[in-house]
């Protein structure tokens, strides 16, 4: 009799203890999984929503991502565009970015540069914030662009950029800024490396048409401008 009792009162903790152990195991799955970290090194993290459509990328040289549209990834036309982050959009297309470098080369000769944008929808960036310097000289500015309606051309934009220097690239890169095939500069609000600071209005043919600036030594001027670039009108402080 003891012994029968002992087997029901061993049974009854078995069991108990098995509705336990199926609870918690039932709870940690259903329960979010996270994790803290003082400090973690990564070369790249992906963020993605909840079906896997990539929304940001962060990532050193190395593991920078290619050109992704529509979740599909394809060498980047520049072959690595450094360490930053992406951006993407609601279908995983790339839609701007950071992107950040800085070195003093072999030959003494610093360059370096810094870059956030903002990208039309299936084309390129329409709004940037960005700097750049390389021995001594140095610009920076905000830059507004127009894009054209249809899709970026990867396949063109990747041709260039293979397109050994010379004057049949020199050629190629003129006729597509003629055409508009990439966009055009509609303003430009920054110092050049000429170190003025200047203000530039574009027409939608991405023509300069008035150009504020101020000299470093401080000579302020308003200029109007036709569509080859000559100044048809001058405004000076001292202009009467």
């Amino acid at each position: 009799m003891n012994t029968n009792r002992l087997l029901v009162l061993y049974s009854g903790v078995l069991t108990a203890a098995c509705a336990i152990a199926m609870t918690t195991s039932a709870g940690a799955d259903t329960a979010p999984a996270k994790a803290a970290f003082d400090e973690i090194d990564v070369k790249r993290i992906n963020i993605r929503e909840d079906d896997g459509t990539i929304r940001m990328i962060v990532s050193n040289t190395s593991r920078s991502p290619g050109i992704i549209m529509h979740g599909k990834e394809r060498p980047h036309p520049s072959g690595n565009r450094g360490a930053g982050i992406i951006f993407y959009n609601n279908e995983g297309s790339e839609n701007g970015g950071l992107t950040f470098s800085g070195q003093r080369g072999p030959d003494g000769k610093v360059s370096g540069g810094g870059h956030l944008s903002f990208d039309q929808y299936e084309q390129d960036q329409v709004i940037q914030l960005t700097q750049n310097e390389y021995n001594g000289r140095r610009w920076a500015a905000m830059v507004v662009n127009d894009r054209p309606d249809a899709p970026l051309d990867f396949d063109m934009a990747e041709r260039l950029s293979k397109m050994p220097d010379g004057p049949e690239k020199t050629a190629a890169l003129q006729k597509v800024q003629a055409d508009g095939s990439f966009g055009r500069q509609r303003l430009y609000v920054g110092k050049t490396r000429d170190r003025e600071s200047a203000v530039m209005l574009n027409d939608a043919m991405g023509r300069p048409r008035i150009l504020m600036k101020v000299t470093p030594d401080g000579k302020a001027s308003i200029d109007f401008l036709d569509d080859k670039g000559g100044v048809i009108r001058s405004v000076t402080p001292d202009a009467k």
